[in-house]
């Protein structure tokens, strides 16, 4: 069995093409969220696209903590 959640989540990164497509995804939204965060001003496009992303964001979290509850639970069974 893997032995820490890092060492779960590289594993699952490596093996699994949903969780690795996920926490692309996931990255790519947390640097749009910094390119925004480092502007002094926000357009109210800007704004809206900041909060939605922040939405997305978490969507993906979930899925992927989803993911590896699944992965923990069939290698507990296993």
């Amino acid at each position: 069995m893997v032995a820490s959640l890092e060492d779960l989540k590289e594993h699952l990164m490596a093996t699994n093409e949903q969780y690795a497509r996920l926490a692309t995804e996931r990255q790519s939204y947390k640097l749009r969220l910094q390119e925004l965060a480092g502007k002094s001003f926000l357009s109210d496009q800007e704004q809206l696209e900041e909060v939605q992303l922040k939405k997305q964001k978490l969507r993906l979290k979930d899925q992927m903590e989803v993911m590896l509850q699944q992965y923990r639970k069939q290698a507990l069974s296993a």
